[in-house]
């Protein structure tokens, strides 16, 4: 069957004969993505005393309709990062790929050494500038947790230009409004997200997935959430907000019919 756009609605070509494509002009130049269509909305991370804590939420939008319910956003990597995707789902895909195709490489190489998180950030910051030169920009912005070659907690962003950065803690997206101001008010520099507890750090993260499925209208309440340290990474893909409810809108006035 034909799938290809030219042939929608059309009859098949092995019955009816073959359709004349012609007018479709298709000699023109070659054309690279100009935004993104199917988007994933925040990604947020927290370093606390041992390694990382990184959330991201299931939801894939396409525009403003909440699309795809079920898109995990959170890819670990050789048992020692995890990179967390915002921005467009295909370039994501395009990405998971090519860390599933190094992985693979550096899994069976000779040297016996793998990447840890400060060479996987090193390398995907990279790949997006190489692509950003070629004006065929990859339309996400990564943020990766785990720990560097001295064992000690690992956390940076690299966008579609190249740009990268690195705090103790950081967010993508609306979760760059929302989310860390909570992040920051709890660990303002290094030295305090160094006195974090795993404990304390996970309670952050859940209460900004929270502010954000409030707040943000392209987030959801089921998400995903990462720990990772030096001995290795806690992944649960299917996390779910608790006790969530918009009956407290009611009380709020504007909201809805108001009697008084």
């Amino acid at each position: 069957m034909n799938h290809l756009p030219q042939g929608w609605g059309r009859p098949r070509d092995d019955v009816y004969g073959a359709y004349d494509a012609s007018y479709l002009q298709n000699s023109g130049p070659n054309q690279h993505t100009q935004q993104p269509v199917v988007t994933g909305t925040s990604v947020v991370a927290l370093k606390f005393k041992e390694g990382v804590v990184i959330a991201a939420d299931n939801l894939a939008s396409y525009g403003s309709l909440a699309r795809f319910t079920d898109v995990k956003r959170l890819r670990t990597f050789a048992d020692a990062a995890v990179v967390g995707f915002g921005g467009d789902v295909s370039d994501m895909q395009y990405l998971d790929r090519l860390l599933t195709s190094l992985d693979t490489e550096e899994a069976y190489g000779t040297t016996g050494h793998t990447l840890n998180a400060h060479n996987l950030h090193t390398y995907l910051s990279k790949v997006f500038y190489k692509r950003r030169s070629e004006f065929n920009p990859l339309w996400n912005q990564v943020l990766v947790a785990g720990v560097d070659q001295e064992k000690k907690p690992f956390l940076a962003s690299a966008d579609l230009l190249g740009t990268t950065f690195s705090a103790p803690s950081l967010a993508t997206g609306f979760g760059a409004h929302l989310a860390q101001p909570i992040l920051r008010t709890l660990a303002p520099d290094e030295e305090a997200a160094a006195g974090l507890s795993k404990e304390q750090a996970v309670e952050a993260i859940k209460e900004c997935m929270k502010v954000l499925f409030y707040r943000d209208a392209r987030s959801m309440d089921k998400y995903s959430i990462a720990v990772v340290t030096k001995d290795g990474i806690d992944l649960r893909e299917n996390e779910k907000l608790e006790a969530q409810s918009w009956a407290f809108a009611e009380k709020i006035r504007g909201y809805g019919t108001q009697v008084n």
